[in-house]
C-alpha cells in the first residue's frame, strides 16, 4: 500500500552545477550524494537531483517542476536569493492567503517558493 511520497526528482544537464545551485545558493540540506545525482532535504519527501542522460530524461530538463518549499520570511529570503544571482520566474506575489515566488535553477527547472504568512501577518 502506498503511504507516502519519498522522493521527487529533477532532471539537470550539469550535476556538479545543480548541486552547487540547491546546495550552496538555495541553501539545501545535502541528504545524500552518489553515481545517481544527488539527494537533498533531511526528511522526506527528498528533492532528488538526477542527470538527465538518457533522451527521454533530457526532454523533462527545464520546465516547471510543480514543487512548492515552504520558506519561513520568505521576502528576506527572496533577497538573499536575488544577491546571490538566482532567477525569478516571478517575483514575490500576495496569492490568497500567502506570498509566493517562482525561481528557476541553472537549467531552466522551475520552482515555487511559498510563504503561508503574509508579511503583515509575521510583524504583529
Amino acid at each position: 500500500m502506498i503511504r507516502a511520497i519519498r522522493s521527487f526528482a529533477v532532471f539537470v544537464t550539469d550535476i556538479d552545477r545543480a548541486i552547487h545551485f540547491y546546495e550552496r545558493v538555495l541553501g539545501l540540506p545535502v541528504a545524500r550524494r552518489g553515481s545517481f545525482g544527488a539527494e537533498f532535504l533531511d526528511e522526506a519527501p527528498h528533492l532528488h537531483v538526477v542527470p538527465a542522460v538518457h533522451p527521454e530524461a533530457r526532454k523533462l530538463v527545464g520546465r516547471d517542476t510543480g514543487i512548492t518549499f515552504h520558506v519561513p520570511d520568505l521576502l528576506h529570503h527572496c533577497g538573499v536569493l536575488h544577491e546571490r544571482g538566482v532567477r525569478f520566474v516571478q517575483e514575490p506575489t500576495q496569492a490568497g492567503f500567502g506570498v509566493m515566488a517562482m525561481v528557476a535553477d541553472p537549467d531552466g527547472n522551475v520552482m515555487a517558493l511559498w510563504d503561508d504568512k503574509l508579511p503583515e501577518e509575521r510583524q504583529g
